[in-house]
């Protein structure tokens, strides 16, 4: 268990620095990120268990790990300036309720 779980929240960083660099490059502002985590930690009111016990990193980890990555991912951000565009609608797919499906967005 030891070296188990040591292991186990290296892949989670791991991930974690993969996910933000993708992020960026989907368009995603990455300096949200580590707000996110931030959020996370307050809404578990301290009832996270150590990280030593945990096979993911503690959330101030990832905090101060995405911070340390920001540098990197802001040279993959490229802000659209446009609103995401809908999908279209699925071919044979029945209409909703309010018969929205298949309308542009505006």
């Amino acid at each position: 268990m030891g070296v188990a779980l040591p292991f186990n929240r290296s892949q989670e960083s791991e991930a974690d620095h993969i996910r933000l660099i993708l992020m960026a490059k989907a368009g995603y502002d990455p300096d949200a990120s580590a707000g996110l985590w931030q959020r996370m930690q307050s809404y578990s009111q301290g009832k996270n268990p150590p990280e030593w016990l945990s096979t993911y990193p503690a959330p101030a980890t990832r905090v101060d790990d995405l911070r340390g990555w920001l540098l990197e991912a802001r040279q993959y951000y490229q802000p659209s300036g446009q609103p995401i565009a809908a999908l279209p609608p699925i071919p044979g797919a029945a209409a909703d309720s309010s018969g929205a499906a298949g309308q542009k967005p505006h």
